[in-house]
């Protein structure tokens, strides 16, 4: 029977799994080996784990045990799940204290020899959750939520859940509620606003401004009212991200379908124009 086994029922490495599980004990932590040098993933990638993650921790990989037959049901087909313990350099994100020692499941994919890279003493950035009621484990919150560290990667992590938690963070786009487009004196000349739809009903809305002879202008309001100093977001803000990765690719023709096929026109033609300035919502 392996370690684990002796350690850690079936039914508590299945716990863990599902989102419980039981505490490692507490050990004097291991040190962490240097950083595997990998470039921090794109802003929206990072965005999408700390967003989705309550626990961020920083840890150096001290055990890892390959687990078999029942205790690895569940694992992706050809993955190897392992029971990794970890100990903890820092809680990146996070409301409660986390213990020196952890332990959570990771799923592996071997190489094409079949053998399972080395992760003991990697330094690693953990994305998770609590497991409630056993505060030695967490439940990592996706298949790509273990990280290796790197300054980057760890400022990055840590300025996106700072921007989430402050008090004029910007709320989630869940899409476009209506918009019009009102046509200029001159040719050429128009404005359109876009009113997007938001998880908890805070006002977001787009404005674009055409003048002959000039390029075309937009910027973002979170409130009911426009402000003339607004701006479009800096790119690799959290701003940005709530809309470049949720903004649809097309204007919905019920947004437009009040409006006069003109202006349904010029309306389209700039909501392409803020994509186009927003850029792709990169998650590779």
């Amino acid at each position: 029977m392996s370690n684990i086994s002796r350690n850690m029922p079936i039914l508590a490495i299945a716990l863990i799994v599902s989102g419980s599980g039981a505490a490692p004990a507490q050990r004097r932590p291991a040190p962490a080996s240097p950083p595997v040098a990998v470039a921090a993933p794109p802003y929206a990638a990072v965005a999408d784990l700390v967003l989705r993650s309550p626990v961020i921790v920083d840890a150096a990989i001290r055990t890892t045990e390959k687990l078999k037959g029942p205790e690895a049901a569940g694992a992706p087909q050809g993955y190897v799940r392992l029971y990794v313990q970890a100990d903890v350099q820092a809680l990146v994100r996070g409301t409660d204290p986390v213990p020196s020692r952890i332990g959570y499941i990771l799923d592996v994919l071997p190489d094409s020899r079949g053998k399972i890279e080395k992760l003991n003493k990697r330094r690693v950035l953990l994305y998770a959750r609590p497991v409630p009621r056993l505060g030695g484990q967490i439940q990592l919150t996706g298949p790509d939520s273990q990280r290796n560290w790197t300054p980057a990667l760890d400022s990055l992590s840590r300025q996106i859940a700072k921007d989430a938690l402050a008090a004029d963070a910007p709320p989630i786009v869940t899409g476009i509620g209506n918009a019009f487009h009102v046509p200029g004196s001159l040719p050429g000349e128009g404005e359109t606003q876009v009113f997007l739809t938001t998880r908890d009903g805070r006002p977001v809305s787009i404005s674009i401004l055409r003048r002959p002879g000039q390029a075309p202008q937009w910027a973002v309001a979170l409130s009911e009212i426009v402000d003339e100093a607004a701006a479009p977001p800096a790119r690799d803000t959290l701003l940005w991200y709530r809309l470049a990765c949720a903004l649809p690719a097309q204007l919905p023709t019920g947004a437009t379908e009040k409006m006069s096929s003109g202006d349904a026109s010029a309306a389209v033609e700039d909501y392409r124009f803020v994509l186009s300035s927003l850029g792709p919502c990169n998650r590779n």
